[in-house]
């Protein structure tokens, strides 16, 4: 599963934690999103590779993270940190019907994403 999000968005992050929404250049291989593109379902229980991309037009200093079922997944989380490049990659096992969300938290601020390429979220099942 693959999904971006490519059009310079404006997102009001939250301390609690905002969705990233990744509506374009999807592509499911059986993953659902939800209808904000922001929640997706996975079809079949199994070992992953989770990798995340976050590029904000501005450094500021947030956390970032992939949630499964609302939790956060170990190694995808980068604590406060002012910069432009957000990233992390880590291998999970997953189950049919988790939910995965990209998400950035940790302070009240405006972000804009960079256009092009300001987020994308990877989920590759390994066995």
């Amino acid at each position: 599963m693959s999904a971006s999000n490519t059009t310079g968005q404006n997102l009001n992050v939250v301390l609690g934690g905002t969705a990233v929404p990744l509506p374009n250049a999807q592509s499911l291989d059986g993953f659902t999103a939800d209808g904000t593109n922001t929640v997706f379902t996975v079809p079949t229980t199994g070992t992953y590779l989770v990798s995340y991309r976050i590029s904000p037009t501005v450094a500021v200093a947030m956390s970032s993270s992939v949630l499964r079922n609302g939790a956060a997944i170990p190694g995808t989380v980068l604590s406060p940190v002012a910069t432009t490049q957000y990233a992390a990659t880590t291998i999970t096992p997953l189950t049919a019907g988790d939910t995965l969300t990209l998400q950035l938290s940790g302070i009240v601020a405006a972000v804009v994403l960079q256009g092009g390429s300001g987020a994308s979220l990877s989920v590759v099942r390994l066995s």
